[in-house]
């Protein structure tokens, strides 16, 4: 299968920033839908192929698959910082639109700020993105308080003020508050959600709390906890089913 490595300059960035991309081997025919790709906190554009078979699961189907980098930005525009929302839903969209023979519904796939990125697109962007997947997301990241944030207490009160730097003083309700998005869609433009985490995640009642929100308001989502911790053998598993999961509701 085709493997580029895009290198491109973002103007909601202001910046060179790069995106792998896989393409379908040339006998698949297009146009494409594309499925959106995305890192966690502490990797990069390239870590989806580094660490788990994710040419081998998308081998044969008619999908172009982009791994954009994310940075530790949250796949947000920060009250202080970069504006990887735009450039990552709005702006990189146009660029692969493009080069390349795409169509529309795509659909977008996420491990933890990842999967916190595919559910923020898909609920944000639903006339792109009308099938989203997070794995272990940190799903509440723009919901929670400073204090209350999971994501906050493992990885230590220094991130505060990064997270301070994304969301702002008061994040609920606004923006990057994915509750916020959700409560706040029409039923005729909710996009097509799964949501899945392990057992033994740090992240787990997160996603609980997340999915009976989203049940409370009669948001239709699928999800499903398994046996496991926010690890790669994990994500590399159970990205299959996100994959599974994209050719029933946008049909590829």
């Amino acid at each position: 299968m085709p493997f580029i490595d895009l290198r491109y300059f973002s103007n909601a960035l202001q910046m060179h920033t790069a995106a792998n991309i896989i393409l379908p081997s040339p006998d698949v025919k297009g146009p494409y839908h594309v499925m959106f790709l995305l890192h966690g906190l502490s990797d990069d554009h390239s870590i989806w192929c580094r660490r788990t078979s994710i040419e081998r699961y998308v081998d044969g189907l008619p999908l172009i698959v982009v791994m954009p980098n994310g940075g530790r930005g949250f796949y947000s525009d920060a009250i202080q910082g970069f504006a990887y929302e735009t450039a990552i839903a709005t702006e990189l969209p146009a660029i692969i639109e493009g080069y390349f023979p795409t169509k529309l519904p795509w659909c977008v796939t996420g491990l933890s700020m990842g999967g916190y990125g595919a559910a923020k697109l898909a609920l944000k962007h639903p006339g792109r993105f009308k099938s989203g997947h997070s794995h272990s997301g940190a799903v509440l990241f723009g919901h929670l308080s400073f204090e209350d944030n999971r994501l906050r207490r493992e990885l230590g009160p220094e991130i505060e003020a990064e997270f301070r730097r994304i969301l702002g003083e008061n994040p609920a309700d606004g923006p990057n508050d994915l509750c916020f998005a959700a409560d706040n869609l029409e039923p005729g433009d909710r996009p097509s959600l799964r949501i899945d985490c392990g057992t033994e995640d740090f992240l787990l009642e997160d996603n609980r709390d997340f999915h009976t929100h989203l049940t409370s308001i009669g948001f239709d989502h699928e999800y499903e906890e398994f046996p496991g911790s926010h690890e790669w053998g994990y994500w590399d598993l159970h990205v299959q089913e996100a994959i599974a999961f994209h050719r029933k509701t946008i049909g590829f």
